[in-house]
């Protein structure tokens, strides 16, 4: 079942059960998860939504910033009479995932967080330096036309957000899944100092990049129901990915 939140934003609705909040990275659209929505709604109720100006969201006239775009989910949950759900955020999703998490902690039972940055400094230098390149070029053109300034926009996510500080994350007491590729866009020194910053959170790398969710559904997928469903990890599993101390 699709459905609008009174601000437009679209998602997609299906399972039962606990819900789970599904939330993007910068440019993509809810379908990013095709793999897990079809995975999870056999055990949850999965809403992945399409944050402001994505998919088939508009972009509105509100501003175009993370912390907007976790008050808009806050808004769907809210419209929803949505009482605690799991939330598992992708890239940007993860972001506003975490600022969603100290904004409203009473309303997340679970976060998961999957190749989340606290600032633009924990992207590689290979992904930050061009998109800082881009991100000027465009804005210096962005009054010429609409998709030139949504790229501006686009680009602004990623050179100038997040800004979250460590010692925020403490605050969080919910249990947390920090998990990441091992070829990711996002440094594993980064990774690692987020999870190190959240109190007893657990923290997983399974090799691939960037899109280990798309990639490597299967086990994303194992490792994140495991996570959520409170299972101890079989030791005897022979799997690439590793739940490390945090």
């Amino acid at each position: 079942m699709r459905g609008y939140m009174s601000i437009g934003l679209n998602y997609l609705e299906k399972g039962r059960g606990e819900y789970l909040v599904l939330l993007h990275g910068n440019g993509q659209s809810y379908t990013y998860f095709q793999n897990q929505i079809e995975y999870f709604s056999r055990f949850y109720h999965v809403i992945a939504i399409d944050t402001r100006g994505h998919g088939g969201s508009p972009r509105g006239t509100a501003p175009f910033s993370l912390k907007q775009f976790a008050e808009d989910l806050h808004s769907l949950i809210l419209k929803k009479e949505i009482v605690k759900t799991n939330m598992l955020g992708f890239s940007d999703g993860g972001n506003i995932a975490v600022y969603y998490a100290l904004e409203h902690p009473e309303y997340v039972s679970r976060l998961v967080l999957n190749s989340a940055n606290l600032n633009p400094d924990g992207l590689k230098r290979r992904v930050l330096l061009p998109a800082g390149i881009g991100y000027y070029f465009f804005k210096a053109f962005s009054g010429f036309s609409d998709r030139i300034k949504k790229k501006c926009e686009l680009l602004n996510l990623i050179v100038n957000e997040p800004d979250i500080d460590c010692e925020d994350l403490r605050l969080l007491k919910m249990p947390v899944l920090v998990i990441a590729g091992t070829h990711d866009m996002i440094t594993r020194k980064h990774t690692e100092l987020i999870s190190r910053c959240i109190n007893d959170s657990k923290l997983c790398f399974i090799r691939g990049n960037h899109f280990i969710a798309a990639k490597r559904p299967d086990e994303f997928n194992r490792i994140v129901h495991e996570f959520l469903s409170c299972l101890e990890k079989n030791s005897s599993n022979k799997s690439k990915s590793t739940f490390l101390s945090a």
